[in-house]
């Protein structure tokens, strides 16, 4: 039988929030490949009206069962993702140099957009069970490592370092949210200081330039320093309210690489101002809010990790991407949330929104 409460707890905030973000990166993706002439990605945000219609449908159907099915699902979710990821080096598509992609007849998926999702899931499941009040010690995190460290070191050969690092960053927060013994804490930060400097020299020479021109743009503007001295120029040049819609001369000239999809935020800041920009990071912040608010009134530890690894997931993409736009990150080629041109990426942030809103709509039956 129906139970009313459950459209009485229905987050229709979160669902309005997702749905003007949609909305917003189709009208800037529009003016992204439409503001030039005869550019030959002019339909793309035709293909993104109907990623978003694919991904409100899955959205739909993600808040239509319990979440907490998800905790017996997670593991054969988590594997049949990292399956994807280990068929990418066989059977992927090479676009850019990078071969992220699979072809699934008529349309690519990129495996490392869902498996994000996927590890949170998993993460999730196991920390429900291992909590303590004490928190976690080393030989609790120990698997936890290796759920993540699977994805990691596939996405990293595919390679997509920026991907790679906002998974880390993900479990991280999750991980501090769960709580961590303090002699754990204190050996893995040390750790991490010995380690962090060594993986400098794992790293790509592309990817080395990349965090240098972060510091020094300048020193290479033809180069690797391009995309971020052009993108600086947009977002400046938008000063208070813009030059309007469709009038950015970055945008129009094509000087701003990958517009419609890393750099979609220069072509707001550009066309709508600093007054635009804020408008959208209001937005972010306050779908961020709701999903930690989620995680708050939730009443058992499964549901509360959940989203506020999904949380994290919105947080650290959306701060890196306008990082990197900024100046102030490394252009890693990151997305912004349900805005930036890509199925992949609109089609997970939608199915992490309706996991949310399933989360909000069973908030108050207890475990």
């Amino acid at each position: 039988m129906f139970d009313r409460r459950l459209v009485q707890y229905f987050d229709w905030w979160l669902l309005g929030l997702t749905l003007l973000l949609g909305a917003a990166g189709i009208i800037l993706i529009h003016s992204s490949v439409n503001a030039g002439q005869h550019n030959p990605m002019s339909g793309l945000y035709i293909k993104q009206m109907c990623w978003l219609a694919l991904g409100l449908v899955l959205m739909v159907i993600c808040f239509l069962f319990s979440y907490r099915r998800l905790d017996r699902w997670s593991p054969a979710i988590y594997a049949g993702g990292v399956l994807l990821l280990a068929l990418v080096p066989f059977a992927g598509v090479t676009i850019g140099g990078a071969t992220r992609w699979l072809d699934l007849g008529g349309f690519t998926l990129q495996p490392s957009e869902p498996v994000k999702l996927a590890v949170i899931l998993f993460l999730a499941r196991y920390y429900a069970r291992h909590v303590k009040p004490g928190g976690l010690g080393l030989r609790e995190l120990i698997p936890p490592l290796f759920i993540v460290g699977i994805p990691f070191g596939l996405i990293v050969s595919q390679p997509d370092l920026g991907t790679a690092g906002l998974i880390a960053l993900v479990a991280a927060t999750v991980t501090i949210f769960v709580k961590i013994e303090r002699k754990t804490f204190i050996s893995l930060l040390v750790l991490g200081v010995i380690i962090v400097p060594l993986g400098w020299f794992m790293l790509e020479d592309y990817q080395r330039m990349r965090i240098i021109t972060l510091f020094f743009p300048e020193t290479d503007p033809l180069g690797s320093g391009y995309h971020v001295l052009q993108s600086k120029i947009a977002v400046g040049s938008g000063m208070l309210y813009g030059k309007g819609y469709m009038e950015g001369t970055q945008n129009i000239l094509s000087f701003l690489p990958e517009q419609h999809t890393d750099f979609i935020f220069s072509v707001l800041a550009e066309e709508f101002g600093f007054a635009g920009s804020i408008c959208l990071l209001i937005l972010f912040l306050l779908l961020i809010s709701f999903g930690l608010n989620i995680a708050h009134t939730c009443r058992d530890a499964f549901g509360t990790i959940l989203a506020v690894g999904i949380s994290a997931m919105i947080f650290w993409q959306a701060v890196i991407n306008i990082g990197m736009v900024l100046g102030i990150m490394p252009v890693v080629g990151m997305p912004l949330p349900l805005v930036s041109y890509g199925g992949s990426s609109l089609v997970t942030v939608l199915i992490a929104a309706g996991l949310l809103m399933n989360i909000s709509m069973r908030r108050f039956v207890s475990s």
